[in-house]
């Protein structure tokens, strides 16, 4: 049976309010082999993130992988680790501060935004936690994963179930899946693409970038190699590119098993021998700059694109807090809370709270 913990799920008269909850990935809470260990013992554990049976993935885990792959993650993100700290914390405290702003000032009913990451702190039980306190009757939770896998989205779910375990009273819950093809989110990428060519002169190629799968992945029915590929699609129609003009790779590749490919460092370094001295790229899958795009990919691929006979390599920084982004969130959490009280010109349900609180008390209620 699950162990409800002592305090009270609801208190009587309390007005209700709607949680949103944004999620990403997360990050160690320092530049450090220790913190860094922690962070990637955490995250390489999750079954969805490795599909590996537990007893032999723990012995190479503990017995390979964090041993020699700690210290060189570590001195990855010393060289972005900034004076706010981690780049993907940063920013996600932006991200959501400025949701904060905007839902309040597009919802009629009280609304409460909070941020969590799916490994590391803040957590998302604290996030629930906070959320409870605030009396979030509803819930939506928001991944900020544009594109759908099991080892992201679907693992957010997990962790958020697990803690719903422990509730004697569950609070209305609804999740955004993915939004890969949603209009605002293209159109954002877009602007910030022409941006970018408007300040800078535009190179002969863009490059799309999305985070690396196992093909085994893909071959089992995860729908995200063909999400990275409609997100690139529709971004290259908006920006009127020919077939030509633009190519989709995947980076992030980890371990020996074949991943979804191109491979970004291996078409990095062909691209030169083909006559293409100067490229764009852009990260769609990547709501929020972090080691992946700041060091992995401005940083390193860079240096062999250039070694390999490049000229000019240009990253294009993800939407971050750029106002579009914002706006196209927005729609998406509106889109997603159709039906619920704080979308109705009337808050009907909190109304009349302070009669209902009356009511329960008469009928013994403690609060």
């Amino acid at each position: 049976m699950p162990k409800f913990n002592g305090e009270p799920d609801y208190i009587h008269g309390s007005e209700p309010c709607l949680g949103v909850l944004i999620t990403n990935l997360g990050t160690p809470t320092a530049p450090t082999t220790k913190a860094v260990r922690k962070y990637l013992a955490e995250f390489l554990w999750d079954p969805r993130v490795v599909e590996i049976p537990r007893p032999l993935w723990w012995l190479l885990l503990h017995g390979v992988i964090l041993p020699t792959r700690t210290s060189k993650s570590a001195k990855a993100y010393a060289k972005v680790w900034t004076d706010e700290g981690s780049p993907l914390l940063a920013i996600s405290k932006k991200q959501r501060s400025a949701l904060q702003t905007a839902l309040d000032g597009a919802l009629t009913g009280k609304v409460k935004v909070e941020l969590a990451m799916r490994y590391g702190e803040p957590s998302i039980q604290s996030a629930l936690a906070a959320l409870r306190a605030s009396h979030a009757r509803r819930i939506l939770v928001l991944p900020l994963y544009p594109q759908y896998s099991a080892s992201t989205t679907a693992s957010t779910f997990d962790a958020i179930a697990q803690e719903f375990k422990h509730l004697r009273w569950l609070p209305e819950l609804r999740m955004v899946n993915q939004y890969a093809a949603q209009p605002e989110y293209i159109n954002a990428c877009a602007e910030k693409i022409k941006t970018h060519w408007q300040q800078k002169q535009r190179s002969q190629k863009l490059l799309f970038s999305f985070h690396g799968l196992p093909k085994r992945n893909l071959l089992l029915g995860d729908p995200y190699h063909c999400e990275c590929q409609q997100t690139a699609r529709l971004i290259a129609e908006k920006l009127a590119l020919k077939e030509t003009d633009w190519e989709i790779t995947f980076q992030s590749r980890f371990g020996k098993a074949e991943w979804l490919q191109p491979y970004n460092v291996e078409r990095i370094a062909t691209l030169p021998g083909e006559g293409i001295k100067s490229i764009d790229v852009f990260c769609p899958g990547f709501s929020a700059d972090c080691l992946e795009t700041l060091e992995e990919m401005a940083m390193t691929n860079h240096e062999i694109f250039l070694q390999n006979g490049g000229e000019s390599f240009n990253y294009i920084p993800a939407l971050n807090v750029e106002p579009a982004h914002i706006e196209a969130l927005v729609k998406i959490i509106l889109q997603h809370t159709q039906g619920w009280p704080e979308r109705s010109s009337v808050n009907a349900e909190t109304a009349d709270k302070e009669s209902n609180r009356q009511h329960a008390l008469r009928l013994g209620a403690k609060q």
